[in-house]
């Protein structure tokens, strides 16, 4: 009896044993489906973070900016032809329209940038900016641009239509650079601050000549622009300028001439020249001086001088395409002074004043008084004084309202120019910018 309680002892003891081993061993199966459940859920989730900065850092390197600006403007006369913003409608002399919207995309890296830029308004879309921008990661002071993007020639031509207090760009600039861009690539060197001619910046290189169109000829223009910055801290005074080339040239189509205007007589001929000239020669300064009080002022101005090729005797625009007739020659000139007085922090004051002579050889009535002189609407000089006041109601919208008086030379000889036109112009524009 004893030895069958005794064995019926040990038996439950192995069962109980054999119980426990079983529990322990389910258990530390299930511990280790956890743990590895848990690793799983930690690497997807690093995985998560990972991919979530990957695309993090790359929305750092873009940026996305841009304005409209929505006006009304009101001419003196029906159909009056004009600069400020494109010739008016027949039979209109006001109008409202979107004079620019624009949207910019910017992807920036360490040492490479790439900008699009497209206009938007009630008639068009277009493309503005397309270029890419690299740069050296040594001395960071050469980058190399290649694309559609400004001219590097002068100071107005670059100067954003959002920041600018004046509607438009003086007319001198609207003829001689239409569209402001090109196709082309430029080298560009901003020395270090503090070192050897740290002053002084250089932009230049070739472009096709034509504006945002596309190349028409072998010949590429150069276009440069020799700049300087002189800051006097102290005096709360800085200065800058600049020497700007333009060396270029428009193709003769076969058969045509090209007509030197320079006189009230005779036009002279040539037909050998494969290209008729386009070479200006540029210079801006800029003075800016901080006013105790009132607030900041500054002044800027322009001269650009040199021989002009155009394909008509009515205007002396700059072609933008291939020409098929006759290039017509000539020796102009244009300026402009631009003052702008800061009141307070959100207001200014706008005077500016420029002039257009595309013709520096004649005048008045020697215009038309010759038909074999080959002169034309083409060679009439105008004078702009623009009077504008800015608001600025937060840092996104902008109001302006200016007035342009325009006063173009008469001449006798050419019909509708025998006294001032009456093309002035009056704008009020809401701009919002982001």
């Amino acid at each position: 009896m004893k030895r069958f309680l005794l064995l019926l002892l040990i038996i439950t003891i192995s069962k109980i044993t054999a119980q426990k081993d079983t529990t322990s061993a389910n258990e530390t199966e299930e511990l280790k489906a956890k743990l590895q459940k848990l690793k799983s859920e930690f690497e997807d989730l690093n995985e998560s973070y990972l991919e979530t900065k990957s695309a993090v850092d790359l929305l750092k390197k873009i940026k996305i900016s841009g304005y409209v600006q929505m006006q009304m403007q009101s001419a003196g006369s029906d159909g009056a032809a004009s600069f400020s913003g494109g010739n008016f409608g027949t039979g209109l002399h006001n109008r409202l329209g979107i004079r620019r919207g624009r949207l910019k995309l910017t992807y920036d890296a360490d040492f490479t940038n790439y900008v699009l830029q497209i206009d938007a308004n009630e008639k068009s879309i277009g493309l503005r900016d397309a270029y890419i921008l690299l740069k050296e990661p040594w001395f960071n002071t050469f980058g190399l641009k290649a694309g559609l993007f400004y001219r590097p020639f002068g100071f107005e031509i670059s100067y954003s239509s959002s920041n600018r207090e004046a509607p438009e760009r003086s007319r001198m600039f609207q003829t001689l650079f239409p569209g402001e861009r090109d196709l082309g690539a430029s080298l560009e060197i901003f020395p270090i601050e503090g070192e050897v001619f740290s002053f002084l910046n250089f932009k230049g290189g070739f472009f096709a000549g034509n504006g945002i169109n596309a190349e028409t000829d072998n010949k590429k223009d150069f276009i440069g622009r020799l700049g300087f910055v002189i800051p006097f801290y102290e005096k709360n005074i800085s200065i800058d300028g600049g020497i700007s080339i333009y060396a270029g040239g428009v193709k003769l189509a076969s058969g045509k001439s090209i007509f030197k205007v320079d006189n009230s007589i005779e036009a002279s001929v040539k037909t050998t020249d494969s290209y008729a000239e386009r070479n200006y020669l540029g210079f801006d300064l800029q003075f800016y001086y901080e006013l105790p009080i009132i607030g900041n002022f500054s002044i800027r101005g322009e001269y650009i001088g040199g021989k002009q090729s155009g394909g008509s005797a009515e205007n002396s625009i700059s072609p933008t395409s291939a020409q098929t007739v006759d290039l017509y020659l000539r020796n102009f000139y244009g300026y402009y002074l631009n003052y702008v007085q800061n009141i307070g922090k959100k207001d200014q004051i706008v005077f500016k004043y420029d002039v257009y002579d595309p013709n520096s050889k004649v005048s008045g009535d020697e215009i038309g008084a010759n038909q074999a002189a080959k002169l034309g609407a083409g060679d009439i000089k105008y004078s702009t004084l623009g009077i504008g006041l800015v608001h600025y109601l937060d840092e996104n919208i902008k109001l302006m309202l200016f007035y342009d008086s325009v006063k173009n030379e008469t001449s006798k000889n050419i019909a509708g120019y025998e006294s001032d036109i009456k093309d002035n112009v009056t704008t009020f524009r809401i701009q919002y910018k982001f």
